[in-house]
């Protein structure tokens, strides 16, 4: 059964990789893959959410940078350890490699868990941003397959992983954050007052 699912993931990576594969997706997957062509945007974003998010603004800026620690650490030091899964470029012939093919391991992808997880938190908040934060998101984990460096089911695993991590992240930081906000230094006094 393992080796049935292995067959279908390979296949499913080889027509992305390969034939998918054009001038096009050639030039812009490797751009999407490289996080470090997103760190102004990321900076945009947290200060967008700092000055303009609500309610929670503070919290939830705070609350950004701690889940990206977690699902990168979760996802890079303890995920990736446990399942020990090779690479498709380390195990398998002719890929087409757009990016170089590190020797970490390849489940789960650290780049859907952790986008994933960001737009799940984000949309349980900012519910009118869902179609743009998933859109990113699976755009970034499909950048994985197309440039070489993850299987279909590493990025498919990746967003589960995320998006459980963003949700429960969620949930016990709105709890978090209604505590911190209904102590009295919080309060906001009325006019009438």
């Amino acid at each position: 059964m393992i080796e049935f699912l292995y067959s279908i993931d390979v296949a499913l990576f080889r027509f992305i990789n390969s034939t998918l594969a054009n001038p096009v997706t050639d030039k812009f997957m490797p751009f999407i893959t490289d996080v470090k062509n997103w760190y102004l945007l990321y900076v945009f974003l947290w200060f967008l959410i700092l000055f303009k998010g609500g309610r929670y603004s503070i919290g939830l800026a705070i609350g950004m940078i701690l889940l990206v620690v977690v699902s990168d650490q979760l996802s890079s030091s303890i995920l990736k350890n446990l399942f020990e899964r090779p690479r498709p470029c380390k195990v398998l012939e002719n890929v087409h490699l757009l990016v170089g093919c590190t020797d970490s391991y390849s489940f789960p992808s650290s780049h859907a868990v952790n986008n994933f997880a960001a737009a799940m938190f984000f949309t349980y908040f900012y519910k009118h941003l869902k179609w743009i934060l998933f859109s990113v998101a699976s755009v970034m984990a499909l950048s994985r397959v197309f440039v070489g460096v993850h299987y279909p089911s590493d990025v498919i695993g990746g967003a589960i992983i995320g998006m459980a991590i963003g949700y429960l992240t969620a949930i016990t930081y709105e709890l978090i954050l209604k505590k911190i906000y209904s102590l009295k230094f919080f309060k906001v006094k009325s006019k009438s007052e």
